[in-house]
C-alpha cells in the first residue's frame, strides 16, 4: 500500500463549560490523503497560503518524528495533500483533522496497526489537550482528559436529529490569543458553577436526552472574557434560541458559534445570521464514526 485517504470529521469543544474536555464530530470533512515516498521528509501537494505553510510544514514534520519514534518503525517519505472543507482558526477543529489524518495515514502505510486509543495519546501530544482530537478520532460526543498521564476518552453516539447550526464568520480567532485572555484563577462560585454545567451536559448526552440541555451553555469559564474578539457573541445565540434553538455557545475558541437545535433549524440559522450578516450558516448533523481510512492506489 503506497498511498490513503484519510476523511477525518471537524468537531465543535468546550460546548460552554466543559473547557479542554467536551468534544462533539460534525458531518464536516477534511480529507487528508498520505502518499509513501523515497527518502525521508514530509512534503506537501496542495497550495498554501505563504502565511500558513510553515505551520503546516512544522505540524507534519513534528507528527511525523512523534510517530516514528513512539513506533519505533523506521521511518519513510510521505507526501501530502489535502482537499479541505473545515476552515481554519473557526473553533471547528481543524488542526485536529490534519494531524489525526495525517497519523492515521501513516498507521495504515506502516502497517502499525495502533489503536484509536493509541492514535488519540500522539494526537494529544501534538495537539496540547485531546477535545478536539477525540471528536476527530472516535466521532460522537467525547469527554476526555489526562489520567495519570494517560489520554481516557469516553464517547457516546448522538442522535442525527440534533441539529449543529453554525454560523462561520468571515474572520478567524487565534487560539492563542483567545487563551491569552482568560484569568489565572477563578471565583469558586463560577467553578462550581463550571463543574455543574458540565456534568448536566455530560449526562443529557451520554442519555441521549437533548432535551435536557437546554438552559446549560450559559458559561462562565472562557465566553465572557472571549467576547472581547466577538461582541456580537451573546446576541448571536439569544436570536438562535428565540428562533427555537436548546442552546447555544461559542465554538472551540471561536470564531464560529454553533446552536443546537432538534426543529426549525433553517430558522435559528437565518436569526443567527441576521446579528452577523457577513458569515456563513452551515447546518451540520452529528458525525458517530470518527475518521475513516480509504486506499488510494
Amino acid at each position: 500500500m503506497n498511498s490513503v485517504t484519510v476523511k477525518v470529521p471537524a468537531s465543535t469543544s468546550n460546548l460552554g463549560s466543559g473547557f479542554d474536555t467536551l468534544g462533539l464530530a460534525v458531518k464536516l470533512y477534511n480529507f487528508v490523503q498520505v502518499t509513501r515516498c523515497a527518502g525521508k521528509g514530509v512534503g506537501l501537494s496542495w497550495a498554501v497560503a505563504k502565511e500558513d505553510a510553515t505551520w503546516f510544514e512544522r505540524a507534519l514534520g513534528d507528527a511525523a518524528k512523534l510517530f516514528f519514534r513512539r513506533t519505533r518503525c523506521k521511518s519513510f517519505g510521505g507526501e501530502v495533500k489535502l482537499v479541505s472543507h473545515v476552515p481554519i482558526a473557526r473553533g471547528l477543529g481543524a488542526s485536529a483533522t490534519i494531524r489525526v489524518g495525517f497519523i492515521a495515514g501513516l498507521n495504515e502505510l506502516a502497517g502499525t496497526k495502533l489503536s484509536r486509543a493509541q492514535l488519540l495519546e500522539l494526537a494529544t501530544g501534538l495537539e496540547g489537550h485531546p477535545d478536539n482530537a477525540s471528536p476527530a478520532i472516535f466521532g460522537g460526543f467525547t469527554v476526555s482528559g489526562r489520567i495519570d498521564g494517560e489520554v481516557r476518552c469516553l464517547h457516546f453516539r448522538v442522535s442525527t436529529d440534533l441539529k449543529c447550526v453554525t454560523l462561520i464568520p468571515r474572520f478567524g480567532i487565534s487560539t492563542e490569543e483567545a487563551r491569552k485572555l482568560l484569568p489565572v484563577a477563578y471565583p469558586k462560585a463560577d467553578a462550581a458553577h463550571a463543574l455543574n454545567r458540565s456534568a448536566l451536559i455530560t449526562a443529557a448526552f451520554s442519555s441521549r436526552h437533548c432535551e435536557a440541555l437546554r438552559g446549560l451553555f450559559d458559561d462562565r469559564v472562557h465566553q465572557p472574557y472571549r467576547e472581547k474578539l466577538l461582541p456580537q457573541l451573546p446576541e448571536v445565540i439569544r436570536a438562535g434560541e428565540k428562533a427555537g434553538a436548546i442552546g447555544g455557545f461559542l465554538s472551540g475558541s471561536g470564531s464560529a458559534i454553533m446552536c443546537l437545535a432538534l426543529r426549525n433549524a433553517e430558522a435559528v440559522g437565518r436569526a443567527m445570521l441576521k446579528q452577523l450578516p457577513e458569515s456563513e450558516i452551515k447546518i451540520l448533523s452529528p458525525d458517530n464514526n470518527g475518521y475513516r481510512v480509504a486506499r488510494t492506489d
